[in-house]
């Protein structure tokens, strides 16, 4: 596989990390709610993405749509291994860059997690039940209807932002969990956002397929 590809994955993967990690960091200073502007950052810096590079690797850009990408048998395992390298590596810098620019403090502010009210069980259920359903939208409008892709997957991300900030912390993206978490010397909590993507990614190709069989 050509190596723009991997690069495309990076850098999408990066501008979608900053740019909604810089919204939340801009909701913090200027006291705005965050559901006003991080589910836009997010949503945009995804759509933004997807029209820079998206053509050139398939516009992934979180290591869950991979996992369904090499379910389905859409990208060979080798492939999706620096796919997965090259988004956290994107993610990493991101974060990086936000510390650069801003603190250690405001990079800590941009992690994924769940408030207190709410447990870890039910924070990794919604998170699991949330990508399933992104990745699940992914192969469907990529396969059923590609040229709205571009639009309905950041819709998507901007409406599961709306639904999990005050719950989970919405990630539904390992990449995007990590990166904070490390630049951010902040690892609690993370192992949710590690793992319960991956499953959610699992089980929405599980759904993709069913549908599919019933299509035929």
């Amino acid at each position: 596989m050509s190596a723009s590809k991997y690069l495309a994955e990076l850098l999408g993967t990066f501008f979608l990390v900053f740019v909604g990690s810089m919204t939340i960091v801009a909701a913090g200073l200027t006291n705005t709610p965050i559901l006003v502007v991080v589910p836009l950052g997010f949503g945009f810096g995804l759509l933004a993405a997807i029209f820079a590079v998206g053509d050139i690797s398939g516009g992934h850009f979180n290591p869950a749509v991979t996992l369904g990408a090499v379910m389905d048998r859409r990208l060979p395992l080798i492939d999706a291994v620096g796919y997965v390298v090259a988004q956290v590596v994107g993610a990493i810098g991101a974060s990086a860059v936000v510390l650069v620019l801003t603190s250690q403090d405001a990079v800590r502010s941009t992690r994924n997690m769940h408030p207190a009210a709410v447990n870890d069980m039910q924070a990794f259920a919604l998170e699991a039940i949330l990508t399933a359903f992104l990745v699940l939208i992914v192969l469907t409008v990529t396969k059923r209807d590609p040229g709205h892709a571009p639009l309905a997957i950041p819709l998507t991300l901007v409406v599961i932002h709306l639904a999990a900030i005050p719950i989970s912390g919405a990630s539904v993206n390992p990449a995007r969990a990590l990166a904070p978490a490390l630049v951010g010397a902040d690892l609690s909590q993370v192992w949710i956002y590690l793992t319960a993507p991956f499953l959610g990614g699992a089980i929405g190709w599980v759904f993709y397929r069913v549908f599919e069989r019933d299509l035929i």
